[in-house]
């Protein structure tokens, strides 16, 4: 009886540590990519005058006990020195599921300059990783294995980031690579973490017809870590009129879920909320709740003239 015990418990904690080990190479999907370019590639650091304050918070798996959640918070803005256009940023992203935490904090440069009538950008960032597992709160049934760890550990990793983007009129597009130096963190003396790289292509189209206060704003995210890959499709549809701004959407990511949301600007903030139904796995039910607060304001160090430009993103 006991061995049976063993074994199951042995056959979970196996599951557990595949998904784990799986979620670890991979950072966070939020809903919301659109409002957190800058996080997702340093390229799209400071795309507009303005001081770009967005902040996130997804819950993993509702209705499950201890599945964590995501949360994420960047500041970018951009700054004129003499005749050239730069972007300077910072994002802090801290990831929990179950005993592992994920951490890593960001400062984020973009330099711009004109390219085929639109505006180029290439953006590099330095990344601190931090990889923790909370063993303490670990219930093994046996106390006494020496394959799981009972102590809380945790290990830190420089990293770094680098991407391109463009914008032309209506359209964006960016490429961008994380985890540059696919570190490795070590977790005590016996245990480690590996982190791979992670690819992503970020794009974008604002269709305005004339004399309408709509906008239809689709826009698609790819992401590939060398094993995984996975493909997030939106649409979103955006009424602006004087000082009023609402939007709603739906995003479809084949074989993992589908997303949909509302939003709007009220008193200068953008608040928009999200929920993620899971169409494989656990079930629509068990889904992700995701809020986003994002605030701009107008810091213009830039001069006027050419080099000022609307961000098809915010549209």
């Amino acid at each position: 009886m006991r061995s049976l015990h063993t074994l199951r418990l042995l056959t979970l904690l196996s599951v557990l540590v595949a998904a784990l080990t799986v979620r670890a190479q991979q950072d966070p999907a939020f809903a919301h990519y659109w409002q957190l370019e800058p996080t997702l590639n340093p390229a799209a650091t400071g795309r507009t005058p303005q001081l770009n304050i967005v902040g996130a918070i997804q819950t993993h798996a509702a209705g499950y006990e201890d599945a964590g959640s995501s949360m994420i918070a960047e500041a970018d803005i951009a700054l004129q020195l003499g005749k050239t256009r730069h972007g300077v940023g910072a994002s802090f992203m801290n990831d929990e599921f179950g005993l592992f935490s994920h951490k890593r904090f960001s400062l984020m440069y973009a330099f711009h300059f004109k390219l085929f009538g639109g505006n180029m950008s290439i953006g590099a960032s330095a990344d601190m990783l931090n990889e923790s597992v909370n063993g303490s709160k670990a219930d093994l049934g046996d106390a006494n294995d020496p394959a799981f760890p009972t102590t809380d550990l945790s290990g830190s990793k420089f990293d770094a980031s680098a991407g391109i983007w463009f914008t032309h009129k209506k359209w964006y597009a960016g490429l961008a690579a994380q985890h540059l130096t696919a570190p490795t963190v070590l977790l005590g003396e016996t245990n480690e973490m590996k982190v791979e790289r992670t690819y992503n292509f970020i794009c974008g189209y604002n269709i305005t017809p004339k004399r309408s206060f709509f906008t239809l704003a689709p826009s698609a995210i790819l992401r590939y870590d060398g094993t995984e890959f996975r493909a997030d499709v939106t649409a979103r549809l955006i009424y602006e009129n004087e000082r009023k701004r609402l939007y709603g959407g739906v995003t479809y990511s084949p074989q993992h879920s589908v997303t949909g949301f509302v939003g709007g600007t009220f008193h200068g903030v953008d608040l928009s909320y999200s929920y993620e139904a899971n169409t494989e796995g656990i079930g629509f039910g068990a889904g992700q709740h995701e809020i986003t607060l994002a605030y701009r304001l107008d810091l213009n160090f830039s001069k006027r003239g050419k080099n000022l430009h609307r961000s098809v993103r915010f549209l």
